[in-house]
């Protein structure tokens, strides 16, 4: 697929469409594993499992249907919920910026590589290269909101430098394109440690040392919402609390 990105470095900013031949998303993609742990207790008390035997950071590979840089994202129950995340697009050079892996909380109590490719992976349109400001990255904060609540605001010094996903990438995806590539890089526990619901998310990435940020916001629309409560099919069988 092509994706229509602003790349902005610094100087100036210019349209670009880039093809993407794969999309992977990381989990528990910290420099520190036990900072990764907090999240998956917020994720467990939701009744979602974690495969703790696969070693960090875990791989999904997500079809690049689900990506979009648009101000929406359609799910198909109220029990979804975005989270802030580092992006990396490997392209003619490497691009960073930021995103929300939304996903179906309901369905990833099944199965979290399943619920991964329901919902949309939500790209912010602006992306920055990389080398223009590799020196100060640690510097960044990553920030979400939802329904204008701050839910989330963290350093990327917490998670995997880009050079570190990009060589565990390498190193564990024998049949990765060498360029072309997506890279939604995990997230952390959000600042009450509870995962959140709402109907409006709004993630930003600021680089301090530029004095300058990457934001932007979706609102999440349940398709099911469409058809009449009486004549709408449950999403699980036995439990019609999901719709």
């Amino acid at each position: 697929m092509q994706v229509s990105l602003t790349i902005d470095d610094g100087v100036r900013r210019e349209a670009r469409s880039f093809p993407i031949a794969r999309m992977y998303n990381l989990g528990s993609a910290t420099r520190k594993a036990e900072t990764a742990v907090a999240h998956q207790e917020e994720v467990a008390k939701e009744g979602i499992r974690i495969a703790l035997d696969v070693p960090a950071p875990r791989i999904y590979p997500i079809g690049t249907h689900a990506l979009t840089t648009g101000g929406e994202a359609e799910a198909q129950s109220s029990h979804s919920s975005g989270e802030v995340e580092i992006v990396l697009l490997l392209a003619d050079q490497l691009y960073v910026g930021v995103g929300s892996d939304h996903t179906d909380r309901a369905l990833e109590k099944t199965s979290i590589p399943w619920s991964k490719q329901d919902t949309p992976n939500v790209l912010a349109p602006p992306m920055w290269p990389f080398e223009a400001m590799r020196a100060r990255w640690d510097d960044c904060v990553m920030r979400s909101w939802v329904d204008g609540r701050l839910y989330q605001d963290v350093p990327v010094a917490a998670f995997l430098h880009p050079d570190d996903v990009l060589r565990i990438l390498r190193a564990r995806v024998p049949r990765m394109p060498a360029r072309d590539v997506l890279v939604f890089c995990g997230t952390i526990v959000s600042l009450d440690k509870a995962l959140g619901f709402g109907k409006r998310w709004e993630i930003e990435m600021e680089d301090p040392g530029a004095k300058r940020s990457i934001r932007h916001g979706y609102d999440v629309v349940n398709i099911l919402d469409a058809v009449d409560d009486a004549y709408r099919v449950p999403i699980a069988a036995a439990d019609r609390s999901l719709r």
